[in-house]
């Protein structure tokens, strides 16, 4: 079984109007692929960290968590195994595209 690794970052009003985040981490160190995909079917859209797509090193879904009282945002980022194909790694991005 192929273990990912999953990182968020949460974006406050305050944090942004400096141009950063407010919080960043790992949030989970190894995740399953199947777990990651329902982690991330909440995003309003998914991309991956290139463009055109050729061998993505992560993919991001944004807006994962919204608190509009507070005005948070959250994004989740999935990042892939080293050993991973180029060509697995695409399938993967039009996967979790797919779910959306």
């Amino acid at each position: 079984m192929t273990a990912f690794m999953m990182t968020y970052e949460l974006i406050t009003p305050s944090s942004a109007a400096h141009g950063d985040v407010e919080d960043a981490g790992i949030l989970y160190p190894s995740i399953t692929l199947r777990e990651a995909i329902e982690e991330l079917s909440g995003a309003e859209y998914v991309e991956a960290n290139e463009w055109p797509v050729t061998c993505p090193r992560w993919v991001t879904g944004y807006g994962t968590h919204e608190d509009y009282l507070s005005g948070e945002t959250g994004n989740l980022s999935l990042h892939f195994p080293e050993h991973l194909t180029p060509s697995t790694r695409r399938r993967i991005v039009r996967l979790i595209e797919s779910r959306l």
